[in-house]
């Protein structure tokens, strides 16, 4: 049985950061890619970043140069390391592996 358990979040001021982990069992972890997306109150889930099984990014241009995803294959866990957190980034942060396979989220909330 896959699980996918995010943590990490939290509540943070504008211009604070926050390191969210997925970790994955049951899975063969290293074969799959990994994403990171966000739902924010009213709105659909949006990609922030994807991670392939190589370790090479993408990031949403919202992301990109605040966010870092990264992965450890020995750990079967991905990262999401978040700098410079606006109110427009508040929201629950989900982790997935496009194979139908979702965590039950965390969230953040960035707010003065």
């Amino acid at each position: 049985q896959v699980q996918l358990v995010e943590s990490g979040g939290g509540s943070v001021q504008p211009g604070g950061s926050l390191r969210l982990t997925c970790v994955a069992s049951g899975t063969n972890f290293r074969n799959d890619a990994m994403g990171w997306h966000r739902q924010s109150a009213g709105k659909e889930r949006e990609l922030v970043a994807v991670i392939t099984t190589n370790g090479a990014p993408t990031y949403t241009d919202s992301a990109q140069g605040r966010f870092t995803i990264s992965r450890d294959d020995a750990k079967n866990t991905v990262y999401l390391e978040m700098s410079n957190l606006t109110p427009e980034d508040t929201g629950i942060y989900y982790c997935t592996n496009y194979k139908g396979h979702w965590g039950q989220g965390t969230q953040v909330s960035v707010s003065s």
